[in-house]
C-alpha cells in the first residue's frame, strides 16, 4: 500500500502542476494536513506498544482462558461474540483480536463440532464493534482527527447509534448459538496456555485500565500509557520475563517460545504499526492537495446535488462502497470519503460531529465487508476463514442499516 500510495501522490502533484500549482505550494498544504494528523499517528504507534504489552503479560490469554469457562454448549458462539467485542473495544484493534482470541475461537469452534464459517462472521461482527467505537481505535481517532472533532464525544454519538443494531446482532447469535452448539472445549489448548502463561488476575490489569480510565474521562493516550506501564510489570514479575526483554518485545512485537502458542500470539509492537503510520502520512498529504488544486471540486458539487436530492448518509453510504470498492483499504476510503463530502456537511446545514458519525456508520465498517478489501481479508485469513462467512457478520450490516432509519432521532445541526 505504501508504494501504491505513493505513486499516486506523484500523480496528484502531477496533475496539480499540469494546472498551474506550484509544487512547493502543494507539498505545503500537504505538510499542513499531516500536521493535522499527527496526534493520530501518535495513537497508533502507542497501540503498537500496547498490542506487544497485552501479549507478553498474558492479558489477551487470560481473557480468552476465562471466558473459555464461562462456555455453556448453546452459548459458545453468542461468548465468542461477547469477548471479541470486549477485548477488541479494550485493546482497539480488529486484526490484533482476530489474530489471537479469533484463532483461539476458531480452534475451539473446529474441534467442538461447531460451522468455522459462522464462528468466523460471529468474530468479525465482534472485532469490528471495538474497531468502530473504541477511543483507542486507530480508526476512530483517524476519523476524529481528519474531521476536527473530539474522540469522547464521538465515542458517546458512536454507543447510542449502536445500541439498536447490538440488541439485533445479539438475538441473531443467540439463536444461532441455540442451534449450532459446541459439543466440548479442547482442553489441549486450554493446557498449552496454562504451560505458557501465569493466567493470574494481574493479568486483567493492563485491560482494566484501558477499559475504565477512558470513562473516567482520562486522556486516551494517558490510559494507554497506563496500560502500558501496567502490562510491562505485569510480564516482568508475573510472567517472569525480564524487564529489558519486555522493553524489547513492546517494540519489535512478542515472539512465544511455544511454536503452537507462537502461531496465535506472536505479533504486535511498535515496528508492527510503522507501516500503518506512513500509509496515513502519505493519505493525509493527499487532503491538502486535493484542497490546494480543487482537483475535486467538481465532483463535490454533484455529490452535494445528490445530498439535497436522497440526503447526506445515503449519499455516504454510496461513496463509502465506490471508494472502498476502488481503493481496497479502510483508511484510505475514509480520507477519500471525507475530502468528497466535507464541504456538503459544513456548507449546507451539518456540522463536523454528524460527518465523523456518518463516516464511524458507514465506511469504517462497509470497507471491511468487501473480499477483496484488506480489512475484510486480513481478519479471515488469520482464522482460516474465506468470505462465505461473511453473511455471519451481521452487526457490521445492521449499523449502516439501522442508522439509515434512525437517524432523523439524533440530534444534529440541519439536515436535508
Amino acid at each position: 500500500m505504501v508504494w501504491a500510495l505513493a505513486v499516486g501522490l506523484i500523480a496528484f502533484l502531477g496533475a496539480g502542476k499540469s494546472k498551474g500549482f506550484a509544487f512547493k505550494e502543494m507539498l505545503t498544504e500537504g505538510a499542513k494536513s499531516i500536521g493535522n494528523s499527527l496526534v493520530v499517528i501518535e495513537v497508533m504507534l502507542i497501540i503498537g506498544f500496547i498490542t506487544a504489552a497485552w501479549r507478553v503479560s498474558g492479558t489477551i490469554i487470560v481473557f480468552v482462558y476465562y471466558g473459555t469457562k464461562l462456555i455453556l454448549p448453546p452459548l459458545f458462539l453468542l461468548i465468542s461474540f461477547g469477548l471479541s467485542c470486549l477485548l477488541s473495544y479494550a485493546l482497539g484493534t480488529s486484526f490484533g483480536v482476530a489474530g489471537t482470541a479469533g484463532v483461539i475461537f476458531m480452534t475451539l469452534a473446529r474441534s467442538g463440532g461447531v460451522d468455522p464459517v459462522i464462528t468466523a462472521g460471529v468474530i468479525m461482527s465482534g472485532i469490528f464493534f471495538g474497531d468502530r467505537c473504541s477511543p483507542v481505535s486507530s480508526s476512530a481517532n483517524m476519523v476524529a482527527g481528519i474531521t476536527n472533532t473530539k474522540i469522547f464525544d464521538n465515542v458517546k454519538l458512536m454507543m447510542k447509534t449502536a445500541i439498536l443494531p447490538l440488541a439485533l446482532t445479539t438475538l441473531i447469535y443467540v439463536f444461532l448459538s441455540i442451534t449450532h452448539p459446541i459439543s466440548h472445549v479442547d482442553t489441549g489448548l486450554i493446557s498449552k496456555l496454562e504451560e505458557t502463561f501465569n493466567l493470574s488476575l494481574w493479568a486483567f490489569l493492563p485491560a482494566i485500565f484501558m477499559l475504565v480510565l477512558p470513562l473516567l474521562k482520562v486522556g486516551v493516550i494517558k490510559a494507554m500509557a497506563a496500560s502500558i506501564v501496567s502490562g510491562v510489570l505485569v510480564a516482568w514479575p508475573v510472567q517472569g520475563v525480564p524487564l529489558l526483554e519486555v522493553l524489547k518485545i513492546c517494540v519489535l512485537g512478542y515472539t512465544s517460545p511455544n511454536n503452537d502458542i507462537g502461531a496465535i500470539l506472536n505479533g504486535g509492537g511498535l515496528i508492527s504499526m510503522i507501516e500503518i503510520a506512513i500509509i496515513l502520512i502519505i493519505s493525509s498529504a493527499y487532503s491538502g492537495i486535493f484542497a490546494c488544486t480543487h482537483i475535486l471540486d467538481e465532483l463535490q458539487g454533484k455529490i452535494t446535488n445528490w445530498a439535497y436530492i436522497i440526503g447526506r448518509f445515503p449519499v455516504m453510504l454510496l461513496m463509502s462502497l465506490a471508494s472502498s470498492a476502488v481503493l481496497c483499504n479502510q483508511t484510505i476510503a475514509t480520507l477519500i470519503c471525507n475530502d468528497l463530502m466535507e464541504s456538503t456537511y459544513l456548507d449546507h446545514g451539518g456540522n463536523r460531529e454528524e460527518l465523523a458519525i456518518d463516516m464511524e456508520n458507514s465506511v469504517i465498517l462497509i470497507a471491511c465487508t468487501l473480499p477483496w478489501c484488506i480489512g475484510c481479508s486480513v481478519p479471515l485469513a488469520f482464522m482460516g476463514a474465506d468470505m462465505s462467512s461473511m453473511p455471519y457478520a451481521a452487526y457490521m450490516y445492521l449499523v449502516p442499516i439501522c442508522y439509515l432509519i434512525t437517524k432523523k432521532k439524533f440530534k444534529f445541526n440541519g439536515g436535508f
